[in-house]
């Protein structure tokens, strides 16, 4: 009986070191949290959901704007003259009343600004003069737009939102930027407070929240640069001698798109 018993337990400390042994040995490209000497990087900085380096079979930086003016966007502008509900005046108020977001100078992130520099770049045009709200309609970003092969999924992981003060409303001295925001603290900020809202004209029961907004992808948006040798945005692409270089520059955006889309859908073909 004693023998029995021996043997049993015996048994059950093999069975316990080889379940340990085979947990310690799985691949870490399968399971993180298996043993093993390798290092997966993430951004943690900028990303909402980091994705492993090592998980990454392609990306390419893309550069993307947001018209609110467009009707598909109006969601995101606001409602009424004033745009007071609108995404411009909550990101103001996120930033100013509330302290609440980190805004910077560049896309690098080294140059902090203060809040009355803020607001001096917010309100104010080349010549001086005070601007309105609904004069603010550019909403840029920055994404990697890459293909998870753990996850077997392409996706899109977005960066920053740079605030654009376009040229005409910059009396017409080119479009400024106000000023850069790490995505995942507008992201964060905006999950907390369900009152700043993607507006459902049709539906007031199904207004959604800016971080479900993104996460959907409810805007429409232009491509205007991608990851290039010249770091050139598309507009400086086209020949310069083309009678409507602006247009071009729109339909060489959506070629771009289409190449994107043709690149994913060549992933499940055999």
């Amino acid at each position: 009986m004693k023998k029995h018993a021996k043997l049993i337990g015996l048994l059950v400390f093999l069975g316990l070191y080889l379940n340990t042994d085979l947990m310690a040995q799985v691949p870490t490209s399968m399971n993180p949290s298996g043993g093993g000497d390798r290092q997966f990087k993430k951004d943690t900085v900028f990303s909402i959901r980091p994705i492993r380096e090592d998980d990454k079979m392609y990306q390419i930086a893309v550069w993307r704007r947001i018209d609110l003016r467009e009707k598909y966007n109006l969601p995101l502008y606001g409602s009424g003259d004033a745009k007071s509900n609108g995404i411009m005046t909550n990101i103001y108020k996120a930033v100013v009343e509330d302290n609440a977001l980190e805004v910077f100078a560049d896309e690098d992130f080294t140059k902090p600004l203060s809040i009355a520099e803020f607001q001096n770049n917010f309100w104010i045009a080349a010549n001086g003069d005070s601007i309105f709200m609904k004069n603010l309609y550019y909403l840029d970003f920055r994404e990697d737009f890459l293909f998870d092969r753990h996850h077997s999924q392409t996706k899109f992981d977005v960066k920053y939102i740079e605030l654009v003060m376009p040229s005409e409303t910059n009396s017409n001295a080119g479009q400024k930027t106000i000023a850069f925001i790490r995505f995942k603290d507008f992201y964060n900020h905006f999950q907390d407070h369900p009152e700043a809202k993607w507006i459902n004209f049709q539906n007031s029961s199904k207004e959604l929240g800016y971080d479900q907004a993104f996460d959907l992808r409810l805007f429409r948006s232009v491509v205007r640069k991608y990851a290039n040798k010249d770091d050139a945005l598309i507009v400086d692409m086209v020949n310069p001698n083309h009678p409507n270089q602006e247009l071009q520059a729109f339909l060489d955006a959506l070629d771009f798109e289409y190449r994107l889309l043709d690149w994913e859908n060549a992933l499940w073909e055999w």
